[in-house]
């Protein structure tokens, strides 16, 4: 019934790795991509904006009165 001998420090620092190493991950896939495909992506969005923004209805407050 002995419990393990955890090193504090040694769990601590591993913990500080293990977080930096998942964040460097984020930038990695965040901003490691080539022009290429941050433009395609960013077009991408652009069409599906302006292709939502297309089948808006009007609820008639913004046309002027005859």
């Amino acid at each position: 019934m002995s419990a393990d001998i955890v090193n504090l420090r040694r769990a601590r620092k591993a913990k500080a790795r293990a977080g930096k190493e998942k964040r460097a991950a984020e930038n990695r896939a965040k901003f490691g991509r080539p022009k290429r495909e941050r433009l395609e992506t960013s077009a991408d969005r652009a069409l599906a904006e302006r292709r939502l923004d297309a089948h808006r209805r009007s609820d008639g407050d913004d046309e002027p009165p005859p």
